[in-house]
């Protein structure tokens, strides 16, 4: 299973995910790893309620066995149906500006 997979399969089901749009920003970072830099936007109504910090712990809570090997960096973007209908646009994961791409 890839690692995009693993990563859907660990939070879509498990919070009742009704929309969701992950992207590899891997080429935009230094070092070797094809597959290690994430943005994974979410849309569940389990966020209601929840403050920002609350919604990444508990994504990062589902997907902890993945984090640090094989995946370095995961920007989340989480919201609840509501929220996604007046935003309706995930933000561009910035270029990398690491030791290598200076």
């Amino acid at each position: 299973m890839s690692i995009e997979d693993q990563l859907l399969a660990a939070v879509v089901g498990p919070l009742a995910v009704s929309y969701h749009q992950l992207t590899n920003d891997s080429h935009k970072h230094s070092g070797p790893a094809q597959d290690s830099h994430f943005s994974l936007l979410l849309v569940s109504d389990q966020f209601v309620g929840l403050m920002p910090v609350k919604r990444h712990q508990l994504v990062y809570g589902l997907v902890g066995d993945l984090m640090n090997n094989p995946i370095h960096a995961l920007a989340l973007h989480c919201y609840t149906p509501q929220q996604w209908a007046q935003k309706n646009s995930m933000p561009a994961a910035p270029d990398c500006m690491g030791a290598s791409k200076g």
